[in-house]
């Protein structure tokens, strides 16, 4: 008899698991387009990198978290013995692309990664959260719009200052100011003046080290991997964790680091998110070959004269956030302009965008700043990392993406990845 309940409870559970197997398999598009998940399905999401970010608030923002993934032991150990006991650890982020049970996949690595971790994530049905900088070249972002809208995917790039939140030392969202800018009342073109007069730190003074000597890989620390598409350049706590910034093969300085949060806002209140600037100039001392270094200044111009000024030694005393042939608007939202508060609130507002990433996912349709505004907000970035590492005026081709009669910027869009990474 315990034998006949043994047989008919296992083919009872063979018959249950095939039913199962037969109901999950069932792609969610079938049931409601391309894509689709139903309002009731809870979204859940992994997090590559176990850094600060991470750490930060995202272990229990925007979906049920299942997976985490990070190269270094001690640090991915630590993660999760902060979050539940069913949340799997990942060393290898192939792997976890892999899983069927993840809808979002947040790449909180350094930049050098982001490119290719985020075509990947595309290519394995992943909807994309990544930090800022969006990717690290100009080329890799081209990649990943591509890989993005060929595999009908959601993204999202984790700054937030164009939709919510007060814009730094503005005293006001983006929002206002993006009225007034559509009102023409400061006139046209505008000039966009970023430095600390006008409210923001540029962590002017982040910089590398120079001639690093090598030191011991850490043992919980799989350093090649790490490395991934840079250049291999022997270990030292300088390059990995909270030090890359400093170093041009995984990022690019303070610039590259809260560019992104600065410059987005600016695009987007200038109405370019389909465009760059045509000329790129800057004032800075000579570049070391590996070692990120200060700059003084960086200005981009528009093709109708619209301006962008990173004033990084705060020269200009009087400045104003933005300057238009009728009026200026200061910090705090002072301006020229008499009553320009009471004024906007009577103009009408910008056009409604989804600013939230589970509604994008839901409705399959673009979060406000995706792949391709991301991708041009971050072009501005890399056209003045670009600039600094040359020492030397560029000029830009907004539409092919590349500068025009300068090989060595060139060369600077697509660079070299070390084996087998690709993009």
């Amino acid at each position: 008899m315990k034998q006949k309940i043994n047989m008919d409870r296992r083919n009872f559970l063979k018959k249950s698991a095939f039913a199962a197997a037969a109901f999950t398999i069932v792609p969610r598009h079938v049931l409601g387009g391309a894509g689709y998940i139903a309002p009731s399905d809870e979204l859940t999401k992994a997090i590559i990198g176990c850094g600060g970010i991470c750490n930060g608030n995202h272990l229990r923002r925007e979906g049920r978290l299942v997976a985490l993934c990070d190269v270094d032991r001690l640090r991915l150990n630590s993660t999760l013995d902060k979050v539940d006991s069913s949340v799997k650890g990942y060393h290898d982020f192939r792997e976890l692309l892999q899983q069927s049970d993840i809808d979002i996949v947040h790449i909180a690595t350094p930049p050098h990664w982001h490119g290719i971790m985020s075509k990947m994530a595309a290519e394995a049905g992943k909807d994309i959260w990544c930090e800022k900088p969006m990717t690290r070249t100009i080329g890799e972002g081209k990649s990943v719009v591509e890989a993005v809208q060929r595999t009908g995917r959601m993204f999202r790039l984790n700054t937030w200052f164009r939709f919510r939140g007060p814009f730094y030392g503005l005293g006001t969202t983006v929002e206002p100011l993006k009225k007034l800018i559509d009102s023409g009342l400061l006139g046209w073109p505008l000039t966009f003046t970023v430095s600390g007069i006008t409210g923001y730190n540029w962590k002017f003074y982040w910089k590398g080290e120079y001639n690093l000597q090598p030191m011991p890989v850490p043992e919980q620390l799989d350093y090649d991997f790490w490395l991934g598409p840079a250049p291999y350049k022997p270990y030292n706590p300088e390059r990995v964790h909270s030090k890359f910034r400093g170093y041009w093969d995984y990022d690019g300085g303070g610039l590259a680091d809260m560019g992104q949060h600065y410059l987005d806002p600016v695009q987007y209140m200038l109405g370019k998110d389909d465009t760059s600037p045509v000329r790129i100039d800057i004032d800075a001392p000579q570049q070391h070959y590996d070692a990120v270094g200060t700059w003084r200044r960086i200005e981009y111009t528009y093709a109708d004269g619209c301006r962008i000024i990173l004033d990084g030694e705060n020269r200009d005393k009087n400045a104003a956030y933005i300057e238009g042939p009728s009026g200026k608007v200061y910090r705090n939202f002072e301006s020229t302009i008499p009553n320009v508060k009471k004024l906007v609130a009577s103009l009408p507002d910008p056009e409604p965008r989804i600013t939230s990433f589970h509604e994008s996912i839901r409705t399959r349709k673009k979060f406000a700043l995706n792949e391709e505004n991301g991708h041009r907000s971050c072009t501005i970035v890399n056209l003045g990392v670009i600039a600094l590492r040359l020492g030397r005026t560029l000029n830009f081709d907004p539409v092919s993406q590349e500068f025009i009669n300068d090989d060595g910027a060139n060369d600077l869009i697509n660079q070299p990845m070390r084996g087998p990474w690709q993009i």
